[in-house]
């Protein structure tokens, strides 16, 4: 039988995160894995007079293709890319896979070469996103591989990613829009602040956020959500930080990782497993080695690690950071082909300071 919180993910990522419109083009991109909801996604779509178009893909491609591509190959953009980039309004890609390690044996250098040659589309589409003109949204179907990662069943890590999606509420749409509600008064308090400090263990950095944005993530653009954020100042941050949780990117986790920044550059980088990966993906572009994101994890209803960044960024009390790539809608100008989210947990030591003041300690923002 069919699982019903499947198609009450499908209604929020139309109705509410995307609020598809009739007439829209609508890419709809996810592994076979997670069929039962690229499907769910596609009738919605439908019902809502869009204009669906179903990408699916297969999960052992992305080895294949990293195993067997020269040069040319990796750096080369489809001219449908660009098309697809241009003429696009809504797309909603389902995150599934049945092995989360598949890449871990690939060359570093070919990802962050192939990373590299994708910099003038995944700008174009920030831009774009930026303006308005087009909208995206990120969910996740739970399959083994997932919960093997977070160490769980897959019967509990299903009730984990549906109750985080907040489909057990009676109204869905209503639960994510109260959450709007409340993230938007954490955004007030921070509206025109200038500096943030984040002090913890084997960490003390600062940034500077004047003149930059702070957007509200509720439900729209990742689903689950809980987060506000934005995008330092570039050349700002100084100090160092030590992450506390793995950094996973493509297939690969990074343990221990310690940054080293100064006039907002990574000078040094260190880890304690796959070192290597790490420094390949802060020579991916100039941009890499800066941060395009500053967040914090307002979510207080995900509290475990579960080695995916759309969960984990979201832990209420954490703070994360991104190298490479910032949202234009922040004010950030920083550009890469990269966005490597990287968390630092808050919540039994340390405290985020806001010009001067605490406002993350304990695991509670103090608004």
């Amino acid at each position: 039988m069919p699982d019903p919180r499947v198609a009450a993910v499908a209604r929020i990522l139309v109705d509410y995160s995307t609020d598809v419109q009739p007439g829209q083009f609508v890419v709809i991109r996810g592994k076979t894995e997670a069929t039962p909801m690229l499907l769910a996604v596609y009738e919605r779509a439908l019902a809502r007079g869009a204009h669906p178009w179903l990408q699916p893909s297969l999960g052992q491609a992305d080895e294949l293709f990293f195993s067997s591509a020269n040069d040319a190959q990796l750096n080369y953009i489809s001219p449908l890319t660009n098309t697809f980039v241009e003429s696009v309004d809504v797309v909603i890609n389902v995150l599934a896979e049945s092995n989360t390690k598949a890449l871990s044996g690939v060359d570093p250098a070919k990802q962050a070469a192939h990373t590299k040659a994708q910099k003038p589309i995944m700008k174009r589409f920030m831009e774009r996103s930026a303006q308005g003109e087009l909208v995206w949204a990120l969910g996740l179907y739970p399959t083994d591989a997932f919960a093997q990662d977070a160490e769980m069943s897959l019967r509990d890590y299903e009730n984990f990613v549906y109750d985080a999606c907040l489909v057990g509420e009676p109204d869905p749409v209503a639960a994510w829009q109260h959450v709007s509600e409340a993230q938007q008064s954490i955004v007030d308090a921070l509206s025109g602040k200038r500096e943030v400090r984040v002090v913890a263990p084997d960490t003390d950095l600062t940034l500077s956020v004047e003149g930059r944005r702070w957007v509200k993530a509720d439900g729209r653009m990742n689903l689950p959500d809980g987060e506000v954020f934005t995008g330092p100042q570039e050349q700002s941050v100084n100090g160092h930080i030590r992450f506390t949780f793995p950094a996973c990117l493509r297939g690969r986790e990074v343990e221990d990782v310690r940054l080293w920044f100064e006039q907002g550059k990574v000078v040094k980088a260190s880890a304690r497993k796959n070192e290597a990966f790490l420094n390949e993906m802060l020579e991916a572009d100039e941009g890499a080695r800066y941060l395009g994101e500053f967040a914090i994890g307002t979510n207080s209803s995900i509290q475990q690690f579960t080695k995916n960044i759309l969960f984990d960024e979201k832990i209420g009390g954490t703070v994360h950071m991104a190298i490479g790539a910032g949202y234009p809608e922040t004010g950030s100008k920083n550009v890469s082909a990269i966005h490597w989210d990287m968390i630092c947990d808050l919540r039994k030591e340390g405290a985020l300071y806001v010009d001067g003041e605490k406002f993350v300690e304990a695991g509670k923002v103090l608004v």
